[in-house]
């Protein structure tokens, strides 16, 4: 690997965590198109460099997480299923899943087409009140739709974004909180695997994972405050488009 690649890497990581697209997904097709070899460091960066997208989340919304309780409480009912469904397949994700471009591009092309057409419906029922408050049985069916995002090319974001909305809740609160969930989730997923695999490492994959949370970091700031300016005016429609196009090129290319 080369630093520029690195860069490239933090870049995509950056754009693309807080987005319905999938960033492990993306990281994945990278890699493939920089001819990134599929090794278990790689497996790990994948994982570990999404810890520089988090940050990003503590830095804009850290207050919050301190002092609102009731949000942190909602917080912590969403991950514990998480962490159940996370700690049972561990080793079936990182030995199959991540690195398995077909995986990835039929899980973009499905949860494309579930984004439109989830959309579509949602824009239907509109004029129902969304609820911007809620319950902790709502909290716990969010951190089991997040659990699908293990798969990679489903998205934690789009899995928690969308199973929030067909729970009847409001754009922005599910969008908010997807945020705030993000943060225990990829520090364990990242911490675990951490303490896993980071015996291998070398002084360089070191400072290849330090090169890629800082700009995975700097880039996320501005890709949660973009997001949050898009969804007052869009839905994520135009974003189910972009993974069924993707995927399609993808699986064109491969074929």
């Amino acid at each position: 690997m080369d630093w520029w690649q690195i860069v490239v890497l933090g870049i995509v990581e950056g754009v693309t965590e807080f987005l319905p697209v999938s960033s492990t997904g993306h990281l994945i097709l990278t890699a493939r198109i920089l001819d990134l070899p599929s090794g278990d460091f790689l497996k790990t960066f994948d994982i570990a460099i999404q810890s520089g997208a988090i940050l990003a989340v503590i830095v804009l919304y850290g207050r919050r997480l301190l002092h609102d309780r009731p949000t942190l409480k909602r917080v912590a009912a969403a991950f514990l299923p998480t962490v159940a469904v996370g700690l049972a397949a561990y080793r079936f994700v990182k030995s199959v899943l991540l690195g398995n471009v077909l995986v990835v591009l039929w899980a973009l092309l499905i949860g494309g087409a579930v984004i439109v057409l989830f959309e579509k419906y949602y824009q239907r029922r509109a004029a129902r009140q969304p609820s911007t408050q809620m319950t902790y049985g709502q909290a716990v069916c969010i951190g089991l739709f997040q659990s699908l995002a293990m798969i990679p090319g489903v998205s934690r974001s789009a899995a928690t974004i969308l199973g929030g909305l067909a729970l009847g809740l409001e754009r922005k609160t599910i969008v908010e909180f997807s945020f705030l969930l993000a943060v225990p989730t990829m520090l364990a997923a990242t911490g675990y695997d951490l303490l896993k695999s980071s015996h291998a490492f070398t002084g360089n994959e070191w400072g290849f994972l330090a090169v890629g949370f800082v700009v995975s970091f700097v880039v996320a700031v501005y890709s949660i405050k973009f997001l949050l300016l898009l969804i007052k005016r869009h839905s994520f429609e135009v974003f189910g488009y972009y993974r069924i196009g993707l995927a399609v090129l993808f699986l064109w290319l491969l074929r």
